[in-house]
């Protein structure tokens, strides 16, 4: 974690502790009696763990609400129980997963009965003032200075450690480890396919160049206390152009330089609920995708219910055209054509469909409890033709819904098949144009059968149901959580990883399975493999490939 990100911290323990203080009865009625150092603790480890489902002022969205009022009547023994042991709804349980000791449990079941306490806002001034060029452009190379097969690199998140991994999906050995924020979230490549952006969930945005001869990072910033987003320009002409980032606080977006992340617009997403019409200010920005019809970028706004599109031809008279679509907006893909934005409510349970190239709302579609597709699956189903599929975190189904409204109209914009999977807490889906394969993992299930092993569907034979891996049982690895996570396909489409993660003590993974013959093909293991979560081939993920 930065040392930026820990000052914010102590100064929000002792902002929740004077208020405290100061109101008695009025502010904290009931509420367990904390020290400075266990409101310290508590903010790290909301941070880390709970702020994204939950909201910095804990007012809900993926997770539920966990303001004082409802935290307070539900009383210390419930919350204990509830974060040590989770839910089937897509709660993981920290105590049984390993990721808490009891003692921290029962910490942060007296943190969140306090008063939150919104951290500090960031204006374009603060973020500039955290940006830094560490390799100049003019230094930098003018052709690949390594002999990396660049299509087929990995990126992988080194979750507790700050760091990316950058592997080779051809020798399958580490390149290099890089710092950069806390708990990367996303990994996304510049459209030349040159630079990869990752941020992390502390905000801090970092550049990679591919190009030089061990891949370093070149520059760097800021851009609030709390983020989930980076996307690149990918309209033909403005390549490497652009980059944007969403923080999920303050609520606004960042449009970056692509060679040197300066940062050169921030625009507020707090606003108006599309559902409710009324006012939110924590409205965090969840996924970004850029257009490959128009030089625009789609920002969902978590909270409002509102998609953005940001047209990032004009900076100075920058145009962004907003559709309501239901709340609460967080991750999502294109479908086969790349025309059409298939994008998660999650909280509300329906797929908003947006026409990109038209700016409109095509359709709202009910799905299952709690859809987390990532960016989905595209395949093409024996009955219903090309479809795009999400899973759930909420319950075990697979939705799969028709994308074609031109050969096959009937079944467009509809769920044609609900799929049982093999267990509710998912988090991705994926598929590639090569495979007959759709495989789903369920990370966040309460169940160690069930997040240690991977779903496996035939797309020619739907019916004949999921097939369950044994993915962490194939690692080897001992004691730990070993939880399945992200399956990711290599350019070529005929192998799967996915990162078997366990916590900062035990050992961890990437496991890697033949996708023909669904057989364990090799298990990268290395000291230097802690806590790995995402993974992102450059190739697939700068095509939109899933």
């Amino acid at each position: 974690m930065s040392k930026s990100y820990k000052k914010v911290l102590v100064v929000l323990a002792a902002l929740s502790l004077a208020i405290s203080n100061a109101y008695g009865a009025a502010a904290s009625a009931g509420a367990p009696a904390m020290t400075a150092d266990e409101m310290t603790q508590g903010s790290k480890i909301f941070f880390e763990r709970c702020a994204g489902c939950h909201g910095v002022l804990r007012k809900g969205a993926t997770g539920k609400p966990l303001t004082q009022d409802l935290t307070m009547a539900k009383g210390t023994d419930y919350l204990k129980a509830f974060i040590g042991y989770g839910s089937p709804g897509g709660m993981p349980g920290f105590q049984s997963g390993g990721e808490l000791t009891e003692k921290e449990v029962d910490l942060m079941a007296r943190y969140v009965q306090q008063t939150p306490v919104a951290p500090p806002e960031m204006s374009l001034k603060d973020i500039e003032a955290t940006w830094k060029v560490i390799v100049p452009v003019k230094d930098r190379p003018k052709k690949q200075m390594n002999n990396i097969n660049l299509d087929n690199l990995f990126s992988t998140t080194l979750r507790d450690t700050g760091e990316v991994a950058l592997i080779d999906g051809d020798t399958k050995e580490i390149i290099v480890r890089l710092k950069t924020g806390y708990a990367v979230h996303i990994s996304r490549y510049s459209a030349s396919g040159r630079y990869l952006y990752v941020t992390g969930r502390d905000a801090k945005l970092s550049l990679i160049d591919l190009w030089a001869k061990v891949p370093n990072v070149v520059a760097e910033v800021k851009t609030g206390v709390e983020a989930r987003s980076v996307e690149t320009s990918k309209f033909k002409g403005w390549e490497d152009k652009y980059a944007i980032s969403g923080t999920y606080w303050p609520p606004q977006f960042v449009i970056h330089e692509g060679d040197t992340l300066k940062p050169l617009k921030v625009v507020s997403t707090s606003g108006i609920a599309s559902e409710t019409n009324e006012f939110v200010k924590e409205a965090r920005v969840a996924a970004i995708v850029a257009s490959h019809y128009k030089p625009e970028f789609m920002v969902n706004v978590k909270e409002t219910g509102k998609v953005i599109i940001v047209d990032y031809s004009d900076l100075n008279n920058l145009k962004t055209t907003t559709i309501d679509t239901p709340r609460f907006l967080h991750d999502g893909g294109f479908e086969s054509t790349k025309r059409y934005f298939m994008d998660a409510a999650n909280a509300s349970n329906k797929i908003a469909v947006i026409d990109i190239k038209e700016n409109k709302l095509e359709a709202v579609i009910d799905v299952g409890k709690v859809p987390h597709p990532g960016r989905g699956a595209n395949f093409i189903d024996p009955k219903f033709g090309p479809v795009w599929a999400t899973s759930h975190l909420g319950d075990d189904t697979i939705a799969v819904i028709g994308t074609d409204p031109v050969k096959h109209k009937k079944y467009a914009w509809k769920m044609v098949r609900q799929i049982k999977g093999h267990g509710a807490g998912s988090l991705f889906i994926k598929s590639h144009p090569k495979s007959k394969n759709l495989w789903v993992d369920a990370p966040l299930n309460p169940d160690a059968g069930v997040y240690q092993s991977i779903g496996v569907l035939d797309i020619n034979n739907l019916e004949k149901g999921v097939t369950v891996l044994p993915i962490a049982e194939w690692a080897n690895l001992g004691e730990g959580s070993k939880r399945v996570v992200q399956p990711e396909y290599n350019k070529a489409g005929d192998e799967v990883w996915f990162s078997v993660w366990s916590g900062t003590k035990d050992k961890s993974a990437i496991v890697i399975v033949d996708d023909k013959t669904r057989k364990l093909k090799k298990v990268i293991t290395d000291p230097k493999l802690i806590t790995p979560t995402g993974h992102f081939n450059l190739y697939n993920t700068m095509h939109d490939i899933y």
